[in-house]
């Protein structure tokens, strides 16, 4: 059954759109189940109908045509219960309806279970057949799976089927692809698809100006490929049998200008370039193969892949390597690096979108010191189809919008508009304290971890640097950098914002942070090896680290040092201890340096239950609200199933905090926010009110914030804070505050609230 089901999931997720996905779907089930009918009812767009949109069994004019609304028949009773119904004849319930033109007279057993994607119910997926009787306990339990397991597969192909049927009439409905933000803001572009090379799968379909030219580059490739074949298979003959030779044979014959290259011509004669053409012929046969019962067989598909990337290789090595840009664009691609983007003029990105990556990749943290709109993990947003189109980046929402009607389009430009005339208005207050109306002053500094980052920070006036991500410089390296490497990135920070502090937070990788060169393969790497677990455990990789950070400083002393993801005292004081013998070899070499203040980041639970401790042996706290939440919430933050649940106004994230605060200033120890929290208007003035003694956020958002500050007393932050830490829902808090700062003016502030419907 699951190979069944293997096979299944595979053809669907090769079907070109929507409609060759349902009949794949529908006949590749009844198959499997050896039953007479398979029909699946998809919700229209409206969300009111259930319409017949596959089946085999039943009459084929039905399809598309008959439709029936939400709690009409069996159909409508299995979605609103959202449970299977097995009945032995569906004739003798009361909720049957029957439909002359579906020709499901003889058909007396009814199996239906809805499909459900993330809580909706997207459909229902039914078997039925001649005989009177109840579908047995196995086969019903195939068919949920079965829904369960194409569910996702259902929700891709509809959003890609539904986007195909744009072009088709004017006037269509705006379709949406939900992701995650990345880096706020609205931008409106022709898509552009950046894709690695020879990636077959990243290859979009594209219009062929001249078929003739097309072909001309295939024939340049193939002849490129079987050269490539023939050097390999004398290679092989040195350690090879005559057996495994004779696959290379094999190989140059399918390379043959009559094999597979004759596919791809007709295909660029139909109309496509020569690239997209390649990609259709080698799925084709990839499919075909691993369709196949026999193992042997099945398994030459890796074959046809691999010489279909090595054809599109040779193909993209005769491209132009400098693409032409539009004016305004919207770059897409599954994952897009940072040297991709860096290719990129910068006046022509509007925004990013991708399918996969977090909010925490390298290239996010980028396109948020670079102020790009920037939705991630979008996954069923259909590049191929979106190249070339104009699509609207809402990173207030994180979603990605095509096909959007006129007054839609105007909507967002005018946000657009409003978003760029706000921050010319704002750039007054660059040289003004952050001070409430009534003389409370808390200093604004700035998360940064790329060169770019300083211009920005000081154009803005940021007082400093509360988190430096020393993790950047070694992520955009094939090694780690060296001790001098090191030094020279690190003054450069230092000296750019001296005499103001730059807190250094030491290597922290794991989780969702990698580097390239020293992977680190866990099943969850977020309560994994990760922050100061994995240089502990490497004192070689911390002690360079840490002798870069004090050279750096000579005759600034500036710096201080911020471990990440310590839930102990003994690793704080393990590290300390590290940090002073670093100190003293340092001094040893001449170099006369202060011993820099030594932190810790608050962002696991563990930490906040030993604040006081933990407080009596550093210098200072910094909170890490993004960790902090995810970890209090059990919410993986970049996970976009359980992404609503994240809300950093949670009651639990708000009375961590001030616990945090209250202790740390017990002690005598000053404590800053270096989350997400810092730079968001509302939460800002709610850590304010807190007592948090310093702000750390994105240069992006720091005049936003310092104009909320200087609009306000602290007297009513005060007592909207005693308000809502009285609350014990995250949704009320959140539009309360929303509510409370929208009366006072703030309305403007609040971007999160810049969502168009």
């Amino acid at each position: 059954m699951l190979e069944i089901l293997r096979r299944i999931v595979q053809e669907v997720n090769s079907a070109p759109d929507l409609r060759d996905a349902l009949n794949l779907m529908a006949r590749r089930v009844r198959d499997a189940m050896g039953t007479e009918v398979c029909s699946i009812y998809l919700l229209d767009d409206g969300g009111q109908r259930y319409v017949l949109m596959a089946s085999e069994g039943l009459k084929s004019e039905a399809v598309g045509n008959v439709s029936m609304s939400l709690n009409e028949g069996l159909i409508g009773f299995v979605g609103a219960r959202e449970e299977p119904l097995n009945l032995e004849d569906a004739f003798a319930h009361p909720k049957f309806l029957y439909l002359e033109e579906t020709g499901e007279d003889p058909f007396h057993a009814f199996l239906g279970v809805p499909v459900i994607h993330h809580k909706k119910v997207l459909g229902v997926l039914v078997i039925q057949q001649r005989e009177t009787r109840r579908f047995d306990q196995s086969e019903e339990a195939f068919l949920v799976t079965i829904s369960a397991q194409l569910s996702a597969v259902v929700a891709h192909a509809r959003a890609t089927g539904g986007l195909a049927a744009i072009d088709s009439h004017a006037g269509a409905a705006p379709a949406f692809f939900d992701g995650l933000v990345g880096a706020g803001g609205a931008g409106i572009g022709q898509a552009v698809l950046l894709y690695p090379p020879a990636d077959l799968n990243a290859v979009p379909d594209r219009i062929a100006e001249d078929a003739n030219v097309e072909i001309a580059m295939l024939d340049r490739a193939l002849i490129q490929a079987r050269t490539e074949v023939r050097a390999l298979a004398e290679q092989a003959g040195k350690t090879l049998g005559k057996e495994e030779q004779a696959l290379f044979e094999v190989y140059i014959r399918m390379l043959d200008r009559h094999a597979l290259a004759a596919e791809v011509v007709e295909k660029i004669r139909e109309g496509n370039w020569v690239q997209g053409a390649l990609r259709i012929v080698i799925d084709e046969h990839v499919r075909n193969f691993e369709m196949m019962e026999d193992p042997y067989l099945r398994e030459r598909a890796a074959d046809v892949r691999d010489l279909g990337r090595r054809v599109l290789a040779h193909l993209q090595t005769g491209e132009r390597k400098q693409q032409d840009f539009p004016e305004a664009c919207v770059l897409l691609g599954d994952e897009i690096t940072t040297p991709m983007l860096m290719e990129v003029p910068r006046e022509c990105i509007q925004g990013i979108a991708t399918t996969r990556g977090s909010r925490n990749s390298h290239m996010a943290i980028v396109a948020r010191a670079m102020g790009i709109p920037t939705v991630v993990g979008a996954h069923t947003l259909p590049l191929k189809q979106m190249d070339g189109r104009e699509i609207i980046v809402d990173a207030f929402r994180g979603r990605i919008i095509a096909n959007a009607g006129v007054e839609l389009k105007h909507q967002f430009q005018q946000i657009i508009r409003e978003e760029e005339t706000l921050l010319e208005g704002l750039e007054k207050l660059r040289d003004l304290p952050a001070e409430t109306q009534d003389g409370v002053r808390v200093p604004l500094m700035v998360n940064t971890g790329l060169m770019t980052d300083i211009s920005r920070s000081i154009e803005r006036g940021a007082e400093g640097v509360g988190l430096y991500r020393t993790e950047i410089p070694f992520m955009v390296r094939e090694r780690f950098p060296s001790e001098e490497e090191q030094r020279v990135i690190y003054r450069e920070q230092l000296l750019a914002f001296s005499p103001n502090s730059v807190t250094m937070r030491t290597l922290d990788v794991g989780g969702d942070k990698n580097l390239p060169y020293f992977p680190i393969e866990e099943e969850n790497p977020f309560l994994g090896w990760r922050g100061i677990r994995m240089t502990l455990d490497h004192p070689e990789i911390f002690q360079v680290q840490i002798r870069a950070m004090l050279k750096a400083s000579e005759g600034l002393d500036n710096l201080r040092i911020m471990l990440p993801m310590v839930t102990s005292v003994f690793e704080a004081e393990e590290a300390q201890h590290l940090i002073h013998r670093a100190w003293a070899e340092v001094r040893n070499e001449g170099i006369e340096v202060v011993m820099p203040p030594i932190g810790v980041m608050v962002e696991v639970p563990a930490v906040v239950y030993q604040t006081r401790a933990f407080a009596q042996r550093v210098d200072f706290l910094s909170i890490g609200t993004n960790d902090l939440t995810q970890y209090l919430l059990a919410v993986d933050r970049n996970n976009r199933q359980v992404a609503e649940l994240y809300n950093s106004f949670h009651p639990a994230v708000l009375h961590a905090i001030m616990s945090v605060v209250e202790q740390a200033h017990d002690e005598g120890k000053e404590v800053s926010v270096c989350g997400e929290m810092a730079g968001d208007p509302a939460s800002a003035l709610m850590l304010l009110a807190m007592g948090v003694d310093a702000l750390s956020m994105n240069a992006t958002n720091l005049l936003k914030v310092k104009s909320a500050i200087r609009s306000v007393k602290i007297t009513f932050l005060r007592k909207l804070l005693s308000e809502i830490m009285a609350m014990d829902n995250a949704e009320v808090i959140t539009a309360y505050v929303d509510l409370q700062l929208e009366k006072a003016g703030l309305g403007y502030l609040l971007t999160h609230r810049r969502k168009v419907v």
